[in-house]
């Protein structure tokens, strides 16, 4: 009974220990990626096992040539690795957290693989290899080695506008997240903000991302910016951009004279308006007196009002000269010689016009006014008279 009882359990175990440990393994490996030569290149990778969880102490990982299983890249013992990849490997990821990840740097011409993984597990008491050992090597990674500097790519390439936020990217692709390239522009100054930005594409390939966030001044119209990528093993890359600065519309010129016009027409306006308040009283009592400008002035436009028929310029010259030399009418009797200067016998003399001099001025000047202008006006009518 014993025996068959130690069968059973050696067959309870034989069935654990194959569901663990069967061909249920699996790994995914990147199928090919880039590398800059001189630089480092990540080959990501993952492994899965059906059944607990094993620690990385029962795990030991290796990279090694898909036809060559001896041809060792990495192993955790450096005297398996090739001495051409010695020192230039190593896993970044924890098996025990299915994580195969390889890291290369110094990227060789030769380091084209194809390059496969391998698991084994250990004992826990000698760290010593046990028959269960997998190799993935359907799935390997192919590398290219890149020989010319990446490209880095600046945008968006647009006119900056003085006094106006302004953004550019620069920004790279690249095969080695465990060293980012180290971008850097021309002009960090004190005011300036950069912000990095790293994130995975797809199959290993990441990008590295630069944002400078500036205000840009009239200073700096045609200024020369450049980005700079610094890649693992001292590699650089470089972009420039000629940065062209729109000078802002100032409009000083016409608004202060503007503003200045306006209120000088406001200060006179109420200035008018004070004056007119204050002398109100005032002017409407020059208007209403009799004989004042205003009645002058309306007297003198009924005289020249436009349009209406008037005396020529002879006429008026006649018609003043005879306010001087009124002398009365004479008919034809008194034409002739012999009664030039008589009349029956009697000497007649001419009318004699007292001189303005020895008239005595009156006191009321506003009735003289008047009397002159009625007299004015009465000659006016006579001019044709007196021709």
């Amino acid at each position: 009974m014993d025996h068959e009882r130690k069968i059973m359990m050696c067959l309870v175990l034989a069935v654990i220990c194959s569901s663990v440990l069967g061909q249920e393994w699996t790994a995914d490996v990147v199928k090919s990626i880039d590398a800059l030569v001189g630089s480092c290149v990540v080959l990501p990778c993952t492994v899965s096992h059906p059944g607990t969880y094993l620690s990385t102490s029962r795990l030991r990982g290796i990279w090694h040539r898909k036809d060559k299983s001896n041809e060792i890249f990495y192993h955790e013992d450096s005297t398996q690795i090739l001495d051409s990849f010695k020192g230039r490997t190593r896993l970044l990821g924890n098996l025990g957290q299915n994580n195969c990840t390889l890291e290369i740097v110094q990227v060789k011409d030769h380091d084209n693989g194809p390059f496969c993984f391998r698991i084994e597990l250990v004992r826990k008491d000698t760290n010593q290899p046990t028959t269960e050992k997998y190799s993935f090597v359907e799935k390997c990674a192919d590398v290219t080695m890149i020989h010319d500097k990446p490209q880095l790519k600046l945008g968006p390439i647009k006119t900056a506008t003085q006094g106006k936020p302004y953004t550019l990217t620069c920004s790279v692709h690249h095969t080695c997240p465990s060293h980012f390239p180290q971008i850097k522009w021309s002009r960090e100054r004190k005011d300036d903000d950069i912000t990095e930005v790293h994130k995975h594409i797809h199959s290993g390939v990441w990008e590295a991302e630069s944002i400078l966030s500036f205000v840009p001044e009239e200073k700096d119209d045609e200024s020369e910016l450049t980005c700079t990528a610094t890649f693992n093993g001292g590699i650089k890359s470089e972009a420039k951009f000629t940065l062209n600065v729109k000078r802002q519309q100032n409009y000083n010129h016409i608004i202060i004279p503007a503003v200045a016009v306006t209120a000088t027409a406001v200060i006179f306006g109420l200035f008018c308006v004070l004056m007119v308040k204050k002398y109100k009283k005032r002017i409407q009592e020059l208007q209403s007196q009799d004989g004042s400008m205003w009645n002058r002035m309306s007297r003198l436009s009924r005289r020249i009002r436009p349009g209406a028929s008037g005396p020529t310029r002879s006429d008026q010259r006649r018609s003043i000269w005879s306010r001087f030399s009124r002398r009365p009418q004479r008919n034809e009797h008194d034409l002739s010689p012999n009664n030039a200067n008589s009349c029956g016998g009697q000497k007649i003399n001419k009318p004699h016009f007292p001189s303005p001099k020895s008239q005595q001025k009156s006191n009321n000047y506003k009735q003289d006014l008047d009397d002159n202008d009625d007299y004015m006006n009465t000659a006016d009518l006579n001019i044709y008279g007196n021709v």
